[in-house]
């Protein structure tokens, strides 16, 4: 609608994943699991939490991470609902940790406030927070030499909100 491309939504995820798997599930705008390299899509209904983010200074090659074979690739599936019951695990983890010692290093600084996790291949950890306000008060308190934002999850995307209002 942005463009007035004339294409579906459905034909817009389709190019998208040629793009990067992640792309589909932002054409479409709202949670969803995702499963194969991104083109299986389940609309999910997650909490609207409030995250505590840092970036480590640091850059993570996606590519580099994922072409490595010291990445874990024989991992059991995740169901849906063993992430919902457990919140599921990030095989790309261990090895940058172990590349990455910046990363590393906040994933440990964080971990002393609230469970932290990797953001995908990272660089960025995260932890999930009980409000806005926890989630601030820890990003308050990163060294400085990081950076750190506060953010929500959301199950729409505000962009297809407004799209929506607007048609």
């Amino acid at each position: 609608e942005l463009w007035s491309c004339g294409l579906s939504v459905e034909e817009l995820a389709r190019l998208g994943l040629s793009l990067g798997a992640d792309v589909p599930v932002f054409v479409r705008g709202s949670s969803a699991w995702a499963e194969g390299v991104g083109e299986r899509l389940t609309p999910v209904e997650l909490p609207e939490r409030w995250y505590a983010v840092i970036h480590p200074g640091v850059a993570v090659s996606t590519r580099d991470v994922f072409q490595s074979p010291e990445l874990t690739r024989n991992s059991p599936l995740i169901t849906i609902r063993a992430f919902f019951e457990s919140g599921g695990r990030n095989d790309c983890e261990p090895l940058v940790r172990a590349r990455y010692p910046e990363v590393a290093d906040a994933l440990d600084w964080l971990a002393r406030w609230a469970p932290a996790r990797l953001t995908g291949t990272g660089s960025c950890v995260f932890a999930a927070c009980a409000s806005a306000i926890d989630a601030e008060r820890i990003a308050a308190r990163v060294p400085g030499r990081w950076m750190s934002f506060v953010a929500r999850g959301l199950n729409v995307s505000p962009v297809h909100e407004r799209l929506r209002a607007v048609s």
